[in-house]
């Protein structure tokens, strides 16, 4: 559960229209969540119809307003069609959270095949431009908006047995920072969340393969614990809201001091 914190209080994003990309679970489901209780008008976007709907149920029974839509992120054509529908239904976009992403990568980097670069660098990287370039052109129109795309600490540091996945967010980063840079003064801000270790069931996936990665892990964050979605929903939120004004070209480490040693 999203604890609230001053800028999730209800009312907080009251008549705001926001997009959660990879939004059927994990991280996305959070911030939609959290999103939908501080009083936006959430559309929810995943593959995953099953997981989609749940996530734009539980947004309608906290109080809050949901649509959700079916998206592949790699389709210029979906993610089109995503933000037009975004648009029709709700009238405006005002915040987008770029969430949507894999991670399916534990080998040496001379290890690994084609057809996973591939996979990671169009989910990742071609998903992630897409969906900046389709909510920047409403967003133009509109005089405005804030997004987040959800990075990661391996988009600021080195990753062994992960090479594509790091390179892929570092990719996110240097998109990131290049479209605060060209959409300033627009009135455009964008920057991006770089969790460490959170407890989703992505990371449920990757102990299950090694369930003796578990203590390693955990001992990587100084904090002493991983993180929880609500720790990456909570600085999504806070970078779309008001308070973060003066930020862009960003990148918010919700890491637990991961990346501090």
């Amino acid at each position: 559960m999203v604890g609230k914190n001053k800028q999730q209080q209800d009312g907080y994003f009251e008549g705001k229209v926001v997009l959660v990309t990879g939004a059927a679970g994990g991280i996305g489901r959070a911030t939609a969540i959290a999103f939908g209780r501080a009083g936006a008008n959430v559309v929810v976007a995943d593959l995953s119809v099953d997981g989609g709907h749940a996530t734009a149920a539980m947004i309608v029974e906290a109080g809050g307003k949901a649509l959700f839509v079916q998206t592949n992120v790699t389709r210029a054509p979906d993610v089109e069609a995503l933000i037009d529908k975004t648009v029709s239904y709700f009238g405006r976009l005002d915040c987008a959270f770029n969430n949507a992403g894999i991670e399916e990568e534990h080998l040496l980097l001379a290890d690994a095949d084609e057809a996973l670069f591939d996979r990671i660098m169009n989910v990742n990287v071609k998903g992630t431009w897409l969906c900046m370039k389709y909510e920047i052109r409403q967003m133009l129109k509109q005089g405005g908006g804030a997004i987040v795309n959800t990075a990661s600490v391996a988009g600021l540091v080195g990753a062994p047995t992960q090479a594509i996945y790091a390179a892929s967010k570092h990719a996110m980063v240097g998109m990131t920072k290049t479209a605060a840079a060209e959409y300033g003064r627009a009135g455009i801000r964008v920057n991006s969340v770089c969790p460490g270790v959170i407890n989703t069931p992505m990371l449920a996936r990757a102990l299950e393969r090694d369930p003796t990665r578990e203590k390693k892990l955990r001992n990587l964050h100084p904090i002493g614990r991983f993180g929880e979605a609500a720790d990456v929903a909570n600085a999504a939120l806070w970078l779309c809201s008001s308070q973060a004004a003066f930020v862009t070209g960003h990148q918010l480490m919700v890491d637990g001091g991961l990346t501090a040693i």
